[in-house]
């Protein structure tokens, strides 16, 4: 239908036939009435986005003739694209798997420049390579496994068992390497949320606008300036990060005030990392300990800021209030405090978001990273989780001398679910919950 619409709402300047992939200069008409003067471009399928004919017409930017050609082509059999469909078009007509078009949204969205890497790696197929490894090499063990189904012999099963379990270890390890790749990949997909919280005037702001290398949020020696949460990005170290600057966290009657301290609470209740800052110069009270009580060591960071202050107390009493929680001494009105912070964000990506957690071990730059074999979608997490549990649960039926017909269950599960991550085998409705979260146009 593509070439069709362009004959009846495109005239060329010149004489003769419109020449694929070359842009053409013409105008647009309605009737005998110039709409616009464009250029256009047919692009015969399947060597185009969707695998489909395509037609794309530059308009000027102006409204009036963009909607006067939009009309004219919608009333020559064309219609306004649901969203996402572009690219939906593009995976049923198998020229992405469905990866690939996740991938795109991803690509879109990236905040960084690794991010980008990631998701255009995802893109090229680079992910989609390595659950098609992983689908191989679990098709070559059902395939072992359906021969001793078939041909049973006693004295070798015992030993085909032994072999299959080896390589079901080999397979599962793969899977759960990737699933430990995810809490890495939902950071740089979604961005690190850091929450900073402590009593007013401890230079909570200050630390915002130092991280962001600008004057964002307002600065003064007066107590409760911020009265409400203040959330910018900052890209550290190839990490996005979501900074959320919170009002000061102390006793008052303010009903503002109130409400900017629940959200304070609320931002350290969800973020992945909290920066609990405390003024030096300034004795630690009980607010100081009712602030630390509600963080968690594994994901909060405190410091003793205004180093450049003479100290209120000293370093015993710093470290019996720190106890097992991490703790720095920083004043910001240095770089180099700004340097000690971005630094902490870098240590907590690259230890996989908390202690011994494993993930993203390494730091964020490795070579699974730049190939894109990295979990970036919940979706695709969910599905390798569940296939390391099948094959778990297939190691434990040949462990307990199980027959090999419950084994290949499990196994063809695994096989299924991984195949859900590509598009191999997916329902109707996965695809339409997937599209669906697609802009226009794409």
């Amino acid at each position: 239908m593509a070439r069709p619409i362009m004959d009846r709402v495109f005239v060329t300047a010149k004489a003769g036939e419109i020449v694929p992939r070359m842009l053409t200069y013409g105008h647009v008409f309605d009737g005998d009435t110039a709409v616009d003067e464009v250029l256009a471009v047919y692009m015969p399928g399947p060597g185009t986005y969707t695998a489909e004919d395509v037609v794309e017409i530059d308009c000027h930017g102006g409204s009036v003739p963009l909607y006067r050609t939009l009309k004219l082509v919608m009333a020559s059999g064309a219609r306004l694209a649901e969203p996402g469909e572009f690219t939906k078009r593009a995976f049923l007509n198998g020229r992405i798997d469905l990866s690939q078009a996740e991938a795109v949204m991803d690509v879109v969205g990236a905040r960084t420049e690794e991010a980008l890497e990631i998701a255009v790696a995802r893109l090229r197929g680079k992910f989609s390579e390595e659950i098609g490894a992983l689908r191989s090499a679990l098709t070559d063990v059902l395939v072992e496994i359906d021969v001793n189904i078939d041909y049973p012999d006693e004295d070798v099963e015992e030993a085909e068992a032994g072999k299959i379990a080896e390589e079901l270890g080999k397979i599962k390890a793969s899977i759960d390497d990737l699933i430990a790749s995810a809490r890495t990949g939902r950071i740089m997909k979604e961005g690190l949320s850091v929450a900073i919280v402590g009593r007013p005037n401890v230079g909570k702001s200050s630390l915002l606008n130092g991280l962001l290398r600008e004057s964002r949020a307002i600065v003064t020696e007066i107590p409760g300036t911020t009265r409400d949460t203040i959330e910018e990005f900052a890209n550290i170290g190839g990490i996005p990060v979501k900074l959320t600057d919170t009002a000061g966290i102390r006793d008052t009657e303010d009903v503002v005030e109130k409400i900017g301290i629940e959200r304070a609470r609320d931002a350290a209740r969800d973020a992945d990392l909290v920066f609990m800052l405390i003024d030096s110069s300034e004795p630690i009270n009980d607010e100081d300990r009712m602030i630390l009580s509600g963080l968690d060591p594994a994901t909060a960071v405190i410091f003793f800021n205004k180093s450049d202050l003479p100290p209120a107390f000293g370093e015993r009493e710093a470290e019996e209030f720190a106890g097992g929680y991490r703790h720095v001494s920083t004043s910001f009105a240095d770089r180099g405090s700004i340097a000690a912070v971005e630094k902490v964000i870098k240590d907590f990506c690259a230890a996989g978001g908390s202690e011994g957690s494993g993930a993203g071990s390494g730091g964020l730059r490795t070579e699974a990273v730049k190939q894109g074999r990295v979990v970036t979608d919940a979706r695709h997490l969910s599905m390798l989780m569940n296939a390391s549990r099948s094959i778990e649960e297939a190691l434990r039926s040949l462990e307990a001398g199980e027959p090999f017909e419950l084994v290949e269950i499990d196994l063809r599960g695994a096989y299924e679910s991984l195949g859900f991550i590509t598009g191999d085998s997916v329902q109707d409705d996965i695809l339409s919950e997937i599209f669906s979260r697609f802009c226009l146009g794409k």
